[in-house]
């Protein structure tokens, strides 16, 4: 039975406010020596080999790609510009959600976002239009399903095109990837022809169940983010990336009697006059039954939320952004909610960073974890502000999140200077698996940077294969998938 207010705010209370007294254990642990603010520095210092949590340091490479720690080693699986789709076309740009699956005759397939805005004008290698598998013929996004196979060959298609800002997505239990539109413009909006702000899903073993694609319009329309599915409840959980005010996390309850499972998410949008479920927003109290109006009011590792859900009123938001439908001591808000993943009985969440956007303290990055059986959120991972992002180890900015079969978090950073994937274990300290060295001079969307002052492109898409052997990632601008193997050991 759900953790009511009042039991939560006795029992919180006995304890002292802010101390975790419930919620899920989890992959990390709420210990003293857990990364909050005062300390992100030191804890964030690449160490040794042998001498702290990780790899030991990152060895610069050759080749000005991926610095790694010594022993393990990089392959590009895909690159934009030079590696070729099925139907002869470039790999897309902007690589950035990504999920992996086990593929026919022992491959593994990855569905890769490709975070593309606007009109197709705008870039140089947008998403192909596969006749059949086009939502909006403007809109420049999508995704491609990557098949890596044992003898390491790989091939790469179009799983759905003509969707904008493919950012972050979720993969599903019964074996689909729910690719999200960060990106709200209606028809008419920037050369669009038909509403975007949608959630999409797309199969990577069924190319026919990926024809005519259509919107899951149920999981409401906004700046979507991440996604990820209860499969214990059912619920899915959405996170919203977006400002002015800052973005929410949402809960979708489906209707009574809904199973989910392969096509059935599609065959609930189709239908017509149904109970499509309810979408809704978090309203977070603490342990003194006060209400919480955003996250970064949060300042010690451990800090445990009460949460109740508040339906929104009009999830298609034609002419109100969702966000803004809530009064400001309605919901909980946090600023750029990014990435998600399940695991150990709820979801992790990533707020990337709070600065003058957000009423609380600035930081440079929370992880929370919401137990959805208690209904609390505990705040997993702390980081401070990076006052020298040229210093190489402050990481910042976490953005995709994955849970590492070998224990802890691994984050893709999208921070300041230097981009990384680092990993943080269940005591709460960082070490560095990767470091882009690869320097952006240009980009579509921005100025990029000089030889002086160099811009590093952010890691995405960060995912074990499934069997735990290899880490994927990718390197948004100009557009690489790697694969990383090496020791890797419990941490």
């Amino acid at each position: 039975m759900p953790l009511s207010r009042r039991e939560f705010t006795r029992r919180t209370a006995v304890a002292g406010a802010g101390v975790a007294v419930v919620g899920a254990a989890g992959v990390l642990a709420t210990t003293d020596g857990a990364l909050a603010s005062q300390d992100t520095a030191d804890a964030a210092e690449p160490t040794a080999k042998g001498t702290g949590p990780g790899y030991g340091p990152l060895v610069a490479d050759p080749a000005g790609i991926l610095a790694l720690p010594a022993g393990f080693s990089y392959r590009i699986i895909t690159r934009t510009g030079e590696t070729r789709l099925e139907s002869g076309e470039s790999t897309p740009s902007n690589h950035d959600g990504t999920a992996t699956f086990e593929g026919p005759r022992g491959s593994t397939l990855l569905v890769n976002n490709h975070e593309l805005k606007g009109p197709r004008s705008k870039w140089e290698h947008p998403v192909p239009l596969v006749e059949g598998l086009v939502y909006d013929p403007a809109a420049s996004g999508g995704c491609t399903v990557v098949e890596v196979r044992p003898g390491g060959e790989v091939a790469e298609w179009v799983g759905i095109a003509g969707t904008s800002t493919n950012c972050a997505g979720g993969r599903t239990r019964w074996g689909t990837w729910l690719t999200c539109e960060e990106n709200s413009d209606l028809a008419g909006e920037n050369g669009m022809t038909k509403d975007h702000g949608y959630v999409f899903e797309v199969d990577p073993l069924d190319r026919r169940a990926n024809r005519d694609p259509k919107p899951l319009t149920f999981f409401g329309r906004y700046d979507h983010e991440a996604v990820v599915v209860d499969p214990q409840r059912g619920h899915a959980y959405l996170t919203e990336d977006d400002a002015e005010p800052n973005g929410l996390f949402y809960r979708w309850v489906p209707p009574q009697g809904f199973e989910h499972g392969r096509g059935k998410l599609r065959a609930l949008a189709e239908e017509q006059g149904v109970d499509a479920g309810v979408l809704q927003a978090p309203r977070c109290y603490d342990s003194g039954g006060r209400f919480v109006d955003d996250l970064s009011r949060a300042t010690k590792i451990g800090v445990v939320y009460g949460v109740d859900w508040v339906d929104v009123p009009d999830r298609d938001a034609r002419t109100t952004p969702v966000r803004q439908q809530f009064g400001a001591d309605e919901v909980t808000r946090g600023r750029k909610l990014e990435g998600m993943w399940w695991a150990d009985g709820g979801a992790y969440i990533v707020s990337s960073y709070a600065r003058d956007e957000s009423p609380g303290e600035p930081h440079d990055g929370q992880v929370w974890f919401y137990d959805p059986r208690r209904r609390t959120l505990t705040l997993k991972v702390l980081l401070g502000v990076n006052a020298d992002p040229s210093k190489d180890g402050a990481f910042d900015g976490p953005d995709n999140i994955t849970v590492s079969p070998y224990g802890g978090l691994i984050i893709a950073e999208d921070g300041e200077g230097k981009q990384h994937l680092f990993g943080v274990t269940d005591s709460g300290r960082t070490y560095p698996i990767a470091r882009n060295d690869l320097a952006v001079t240009s980009a579509a969307d921005a100025a990029g940077g000089t030889e002086a002052e160099p811009e590093y492109s952010e890691f995405t898409g960060v995912v074990f294969s499934p069997d735990g052997s290899t880490l994927y990632a990718n390197i948004q601008d100009p557009g690489i998938m790697v694969a990383i193997d090496g020791p890797w050991k419990r941490q």
